[in-house]
């Protein structure tokens, strides 16, 4: 099963992902992590990637793109994944479309995290505090919010129109979170 998660900064999916990964068995993709091991591992994507982040630009949908064939090329990958944040842009949901369909796969799910600007910024305050990471500063999660608006959420009206998304009011416990995902999923 492939499940894209889906929603702005804060909205719980890095946690809701791990949880349904191991609760499903299959593996948790997410873009960040799979372009520092890319890097790390100094594949050809990687070196390109390094690159560009070197550069200070944003890696470009053939670079991600070409990460994520490399990645569900390997047999845990074979029953599926969770996308956590994976898909950004419209022409990466058509190139995630052309290789899961490579593969004789779909996006069977588009979970979206649907949770108030306020509770983002109060999360992401706590999380600042707790894990002292500087892209939570305000000014920054601003811009993030601002960037997820403009590239990412147009991305939700194009799986809406494919009738994939399911959506997850991500207010309340990391447990009644994750029943309200199980529930979305039928699990």
């Amino acid at each position: 099963m492939d499940i894209l998660l889906m929603g702005p900064p804060g909205a719980g999916k890095g946690t809701q992902g791990a949880l349904l990964a191991q609760a499903l068995g299959i593996p948790k993709f997410a873009t960040g992590d799979l372009l520092r091991d890319a890097v790390k591992r100094g594949s050809p994507l990687g070196l390109q990637a390094k690159a560009v982040m070197e550069a200070g630009h944003l890696v470009g949908d053939e670079i991600i793109l070409g990460v994520i064939r490399e990645e569900l090329g390997k047999p845990e990958a074979a029953k599926g994944v969770i996308y956590d944040g994976v898909v950004r842009t419209i022409p990466q949901a058509e190139g995630m479309e052309r290789i899961l369909s490579e593969k004789g796969r779909r996006m069977d799910a588009v979970l979206f995290f649907d949770v108030t600007d306020q509770e983002i910024l109060s999360r992401l305050d706590r999380r600042r505090e707790v894990e002292q990471r500087a892209d939570d500063d305000p000014a920054a999660v601003t811009t993030r919010l601002r960037a997820y608006r403009q590239q990412t959420a147009p991305v939700l009206a194009w799986y809406e129109a494919r009738d994939r998304v399911h959506t997850v009011p991500a207010v309340g416990s990391v447990e009644e979170i994750a029943t309200r995902v199980r529930d979305a999923l039928g699990k």
